[in-house]
């Protein structure tokens, strides 16, 4: 059985990443979504092992420690994001394609893992402006943590600029259908092979 092969999506929020993915998702590409796991709270109607795996920050530091995540970062002070490498390998194994949403600095760090068995691409905004009206009209978060956001993407689009040749492709999203069928194509092709 040929194991499968890794896609990884990264995007500052707001930049359309989880609505590329789900669309991905519903393609006939045979896609498994990496769960991540995260230090956070749960929020209302998120389930663990659907949305995340939800684990208090003394059981995620554990985890750390026992090296059990392919990545792992603190994103906000004492909120850690990972991915899990017996969640990844396990798909792997059964020959299914797994899909990533991490952060630039994940991606970065799973691409070096997988090598020429993954796939980068970054999701870009049209510029920060665009992705801020984003963000404020989604209005599912206070503003304290939308400034938060704004501030991670601006880190993150930086980090995007400084590390450029480390990403496969960057696709622009201003109009969906179009970002939409680029990373269909970019998937398809990286499949084939």
């Amino acid at each position: 059985m040929n194991k499968g092969k890794v896609i990884i999506i990264s995007a500052p929020s707001g930049s359309g990443k989880t609505t590329i993915i789900g669309h991905l998702l519903e393609q006939n590409f045979e896609l498994s979504f990496s769960i991540s796991a995260t230090s956070r709270a749960k929020r209302e109607k998120e389930n663990n092992g659907v949305d995340y795996y939800f684990f208090n920050t003394e059981e995620f530091k554990n985890k750390i420690d026992k090296s059990e995540f392919l990545e792992w970062e603190e994103v906000y002070d004492n909120t850690f994001y990972g991915t899990l490498k017996s969640e990844v390998e396990k798909n792997l194994n059964a020959g299914k394609n797994v899909i990533f949403d991490v952060d630039v600095v994940g991606a970065v760090n799973i691409k070096k893992y997988f090598a020429g068995k993954a796939l980068s691409i970054f999701i870009k905004s049209p510029s920060v402006d665009a992705l801020k009206n984003r963000l404020y009209s989604r209005s599912s978060d206070s503003k304290e943590s939308i400034e938060m956001r704004i501030e991670k993407a601006e880190k993150e689009i930086e980090f995007w600029k400084q590390n450029i040749e480390k990403f496969d492709i960057t696709i622009v999203n201003d109009k969906l259908e179009k970002a939409l069928q680029e990373a269909i194509n970019a998937i398809d092709n990286f499949l084939k092979y």
